[in-house]
C-alpha cells in the first residue's frame, strides 16, 4: 500500500508530516507515492494565516472525485486547523468523504484511528483538547536530508493577540533534555549535519530538571561529529546574554538568528502583547552584533495591524535599517476567529496594508541584495542540500541561511564545500568549489 502526505505551513508541520510518514509505514503502507496511485491521503494543516486554511479546503475538495473512483481510498485530515474549534465539525458537514479527523494534540493515535476506521463505516473524529502525551516513540520517515528536524518542546504560553497557535498547539511541553540527546546523537550517526532544534518558542524551553534553553544548546552543540545547529523560532522576550553567550562560545552553532519583531511600533507591540519594545529588541540585536559582529539577524513582520497608522508603520521599516536585518518573512495582518485582534475595531484596509507590504518587501529585498553582493569574491562554507535539475547545479546554503549555487561532477549532496563566490542574484550567491 502506497500513503500520499499534504502538508501546509511551518517547519514544526514539515517535522509532524516525517513523523506521520513514520506512523503509516508502522501501519503497512509501503512509500510515498502521487495521490492517484496512494490508498490513504493524510493532509496536515495549518491555519496561521487565511490562505493556508483556503489553500487545504481547495484540495480536500478535489479528492471527492477520486475518492468515489478508488474503493478503499482512506482521507484523513489533521493538524492545526482541525484543532480549531468547530472546523472538525465543519470539515465533516463540508466534505462527508473524510474519514479521518485528527487534531495536533493526538498526532501519535494515527495508527489507531487507521485501524478503527477499517473496522466502521463512518467517518472517524478524534480532537482532544489537550496532549497526554509527547510522540517520543514515533521513528520519522526524513524527507530532508542532510538536515534534521528535532522538536525540544510543543506548544506556547504567549498568546499574542494576533495568533491562533495557543489555541491549536496548546501550552508549553517540553522534552527531556537526555531524550533529545539521544535523538540528536543518533542523527548525526547517521550521516545528518545540520540540526534544527524546533519549537515554537525555543528560548522558552525548561524541561523537568529546569535545564534551559541555553543548557541544552551547548549540550546538543557538544555532541562529537562534523555537523552544525540551527535553532528556531525564539521569542524577544526570553531572550538572554547566555544564549549569546553559548552562541558565541561553540562553532557548530550558526552564527544566525531568527528572532521575529512583528512592528517597530511600542504601541502595536503593546496590542499584539508581545512584551517587549523597541528599544528592548534594538538592545538585544546591539548585544548580539557587539558580541558575535558577523552574526545576521532575521525576522518576522507583520503589516497592517489593526489601527497601525502610517507613521507607525515607517518605525517598522527604520527599524529594519537600524538593526540591520538580513531578510524576513512579510504578511499583511490575516485576522483569525477566536483571537483578540480578529475582534479590534481600526482594521486596516486590504489595499492600504497591500500597499506598505510592497514598501517593506522593497526595502527588505533591497538589503538583501547589498548584503548577498558583499560575499562576492569571497569563500564560504556551504553545506550542500540537493542538486536543481533545471539549473544543472548543486545548492546548500552557508550557516546564515544564504543559498549557493555551483557545478560538480560528483554528487556533493551532504558534503561541506567552500564555495569562491563570483557572482550573486539577490538572496543566491553562485561560485566554484575549491575542494573538489
Amino acid at each position: 500500500m502506497n500513503y500520499h502526505i499534504v502538508t501546509y505551513g511551518c517547519q514544526m508541520n514539515l517535522h509532524e508530516s516525517e513523523k506521520i510518514a513514520g506512523i503509516l509505514r508502522e501501519k503497512g503502507y509501503d512509500r510515498e507515492s502521487p495521490p492517484e496511485d496512494a490508498d490513504i491521503i493524510v493532509f496536515n494543516t495549518c491555519c496561521i494565516r487565511e490562505n493556508a486554511e483556503n489553500h487545504a479546503f481547495g484540495n480536500i475538495g478535489a479528492l471527492k472525485q477520486l475518492k468515489r473512483q478508488k474503493k478503499g481510498l482512506l482521507i484523513a485530515v489533521g493538524g492545526c486547523m482541525v484543532q480549531e474549534e468547530g472546523k472538525a465539525k465543519l470539515l465533516k458537514e463540508k466534505f462527508p468523504f473524510i474519514d479521518i479527523l485528527f487534531g495536533t494534540h493526538n498526532l501519535a493515535e494515527l495508527g489507531e484511528l487507521i485501524e478503527k476506521k477499517r473496522a466502521q463505516r463512518r467517518t472517524v473524529v478524534s480532537v482532544p483538547e489537550a496532549r497526554d502525551r509527547l510522540e517520543d516513540g514515533i521513528v520519522p520517515v526524513r524527507t530532508s536530508y542532510p538536515n534534521a528536524w528535532v522538536n525540544i518542546m510543543y506548544g506556547c504560553n504567549n498568546f499574542c493577540s494576533y495568533c491562533i497557535v495557543p489555541y491549536v498547539r496548546g501550552r508549553e511541553k517540553s522534552r527531556r533534555m537526555g531524550d533529545i540527546l539521544s535523538e540528536v546523537r543518533s542523527l548525526v550517526e547517521e550521516g545528518y549535519k545540520e540540526i534544527t532544534l524546533l519549537g515554537q518558542n525555543v528560548n522558552s524551553y525548561r524541561d523537568e530538571s529546569g535545564a534551559d534553553f541555553p543548557a541544552l544548546l551547548a549540550a546538543v552543540a557538544s555532541v562529537e561529529g562534523d555537523f552544525r545547529v540551527r535553532f528556531m523560532t525564539s521569542h524577544p522576550k526570553d531572550f538572554s546574554a547566555e544564549l549569546v553567550a553559548v552562541m558565541k562560545k561553540h562553532k557548530k552553532i550558526c552564527k544566525h538568528l531568527h528572532l521575529p519583531v512583528q512592528s517597530g511600533s511600542n504601541r502595536i507591540l503593546s496590542l499584539m502583547n508581545r512584551r517587549y519594545t523597541r528599544e528592548k529588541y534594538l538592545g538585544e540585536i546591539a548585544l548580539l552584533k557587539r558580541e558575535i559582529p558577523d552574526c545576521e539577524v532575521t525576522t518576522d513582520i507583520i503589516v497592517g495591524f489593526p489601527t497601525e497608522t502610517e507613521e507607525e508603520f515607517r518605525e517598522t521599516l527604520s527599524l529594519v535599517e537600524e538593526a540591520d536585518i538580513s531578510s524576513a518573512f512579510m504578511f499583511i495582518f490575516s485576522p483569525r476567529t477566536g483571537t483578540k485582534a480578529a475582534a479590534m475595531e481600526g482594521q486596516i484596509e486590504e489595499s492600504v496594508a497591500k500597499e506598505r507590504l510592497s514598501r517593506l518587501i522593497e526595502l527588505v529585498n533591497g538589503k538583501t541584495r547589498e548584503k548577498s553582493a558583499k560575499y562576492v569574491g569571497k569563500t564560504v562554507e556551504i553545506l550542500c542540500e540537493d542538486r536543481d535539475e533545471k539549473k544543472g547545479l548543486y545548492l546548500g546554503r552557508d550557516e546564515y541561511g544564504r543559498m549557493g549555487y555551483f557545478e560538480s561532477p560528483e554528487n556533493r549532496v551532504g558534503d561541506f564545500v567552500r564555495l569562491k563566490v563570483t557572482r550573486a542574484n539577490g538572496i543566491s550567491l553562485y561560485g566554484e568549489v575549491e575542494n573538489l
